[in-house]
């Protein structure tokens, strides 16, 4: 049974960092593309960044580009989202997701993803 396990959210004041992750369990995770997404109040579910099955390529949503950086150890089955210079805005809940790495990268909506973690909460005050 696949498990996507995120961690490591919590609350933190603008400006401040996080760094979440997700740990991967019974799929071969070398052969997934990974991404972060994240669902606010009362909004849709929305791509934040994705990452190739090597770690070699990345994507990351404009609203947050140069301040998240997605990563991935295939040795400890596990992605992150490093987060900085946070903003009110990024206040919501994170998924990480699966898609089996197959055509081409990146994928940036959710309906590419097979597996999908339980989330983490991440709230930014000001």
């Amino acid at each position: 049974q696949v498990q996507l396990v995120e961690s490591g959210g919590g609350l933190v004041q603008a400006g401040g960092s996080l760094r979440l992750s997700c740990a991967a369990s019974g799929l071969t995770f070398s052969n997934y593309e990974m991404a972060w997404f994240r669902q606010a109040p009362g909004k849709e579910r929305e791509f934040v960044a994705t990452i190739t099955w090597n770690g070699d390529n990345t994507d990351h949503a404009d609203s947050v580009k140069g301040r998240f950086t997605i990563s991935r150890d295939n040795t400890k089955n596990t992605v992150y989202l490093q987060m900085n210079s946070l903003k009110p805005e990024d206040t919501a809940v994170y998924y990480c997701a699966a898609d089996l790495a197959v055509g081409p990268f990146p994928k940036r909506r959710e309906q590419h993803y097979d597996y999908w973690g339980q989330g983490t909460q991440v709230t930014v005050s000001s």
